[in-house]
């Protein structure tokens, strides 16, 4: 039997169908529930407005007495509220608002706390692959963390001479260790198959810490990094106390000094709501880097 004529029997036997007809649709956008959005900012804001209230009626209670110590929240209110309502006002090189004062002490801790995130991680990763790194620098590394900030500031200024990068050295010297160890953790928990694909892609040692060690030790790295957010962030309030300048912690030394407390608290407020948004921001970064792998 020729081919055409097996052709010609499947025909007979299986009778063409007509072909079916497929509505193409598209897939609708997702609307947003303005009222599920509304339902999760509220859950997210009024616990915590709840607890502050409660905190201020505790506090305006305990310190209403004429023999209290500190001020109560009215009279916090009352005799602060130029600080409150105008925190970027200019009125000459030391007469500034509150948040020139945090940006000016913010970018400080963004040149210290900068330094020491690239130094660590560098000093994290030779210590988490070598262990001949980690034997030799792992225990001046624990001796030197425990050292206080402040206790690094007389020998910054000895060595500097200047207050600036004194402060900036306490930030470093603050904020590297847990960026180091955080680091030398990740990397020393980097699975042995991205070894093994690097030995067999022979990549050189820059292009394994490009493409295999920073990515996979990223939610160790951002940990540290958060850490290290913090301590420099008390770093630098402690340091201007002491080195003065127009900083939010030579701020608060000046008004101890003149006894306002009033303005100590506010100034404490601006400290603490920069302190948490600071630690949300690397936060953040690390949950967008690592695809959500760090802790929030």
């Amino acid at each position: 039997m020729s081919i055409q004529a097996v052709e010609d029997t499947k025909v007979k036997a299986f009778p063409a169908k007509p072909a079916e007809v497929v509505a193409f649709t598209v897939k609708a956008r997702r609307r947003i529930d303005p009222v599920a959005v509304a339902a999760k900012v509220a859950s997210a804001l009024i616990p915590p407005a709840i607890v502050i209230a409660l905190l201020l009626v505790v506090w305006q209670v305990a310190c209403s007495s004429p023999t209290a110590s500190l001020p109560p929240p009215s009279q916090v209110w009352n005799e602060a509220y130029d600080l409150i309502a105008h925190p970027f006002f200019d009125n000459g090189p030391q007469d500034i608002g509150l948040a020139w004062r945090v940006l000016i002490s913010l970018q400080r801790v963004a040149i210290g706390f900068g330094m020491a995130a690239v130094v660590g991680v560098a000093l994290g990763a030779l210590v988490g692959q070598s262990i001949w790194a980690m034997r030799g620098l792992d225990p001046v590394f624990q001796i030197l963390r425990t050292v206080p900030p402040l206790a690094w500031l007389p020998l910054s200024l000895a060595a500097f001479r200047d207050s600036n990068p004194s402060a900036l050295f306490v930030i470093f010297i603050t904020s590297i260790w847990p960026v180091i160890i955080n680091t030398a953790v990740g990397v020393r928990n980097i699975p042995q198959d991205y070894r093994n694909v690097a030995r067999i892609l022979r990549l050189n040692q820059l292009e394994f810490f490009i493409k295999i060690m920073v990515p996979a030790a990223a939610p160790y790295i951002f940990t540290g990094l958060r850490i290290g957010i913090g301590l420099s962030w008390l770093a630098i309030v402690a340091a201007e106390m002491l080195t003065g300048g127009v900083g939010i912690g030579f701020f608060i030394w000046d008004a101890w000094n003149s006894s306002r407390l009033p303005d100590i608290i506010v100034a404490l407020a601006y400290i603490g709501v920069t302190g948490f948004c600071l630690d949300r921001l690397v936060a953040a970064v690390g949950a967008f880097v690592t695809r959500g792998t760090t802790a929030k």
